[in-house]
């Protein structure tokens, strides 16, 4: 349990401090995520959302950078051109 609470006290300010240009790249892929979802007709044989995807749709929408190799691998699977990164 030390172990854990050393690792975040480590951690977390390093997540807090996420560049700018990463959080505008992850919402920018959620955006693109979603687009996509409403062209193909998410939960009528469309795309599927799974757990792990709707929790980097959530954490890239909420300035948190960490969904970003998630959604990254959720477009290339679905063969679609991932957002310019500044």
């Amino acid at each position: 349990m030390k172990i854990l609470i050393s690792s975040l006290v480590l951690f977390l300010p390093i997540a807090a401090s996420a560049a700018p240009d990463d959080v505008a790249y992850c919402r920018s892929l959620a955006t693109t995520y979603e687009s996509l979802l409403m062209k193909r007709g998410a939960g009528r044989g469309g795309i599927q959302n799974g757990l792990e995807t709707s929790v980097a749709l959530d954490q890239c929408k909420n300035g948190n950078p960490a969904g970003i190799p998630v959604l990254e691998q959720k477009l290339r699977d679905l063969k679609i051109d991932l957002p310019p990164r500044s």
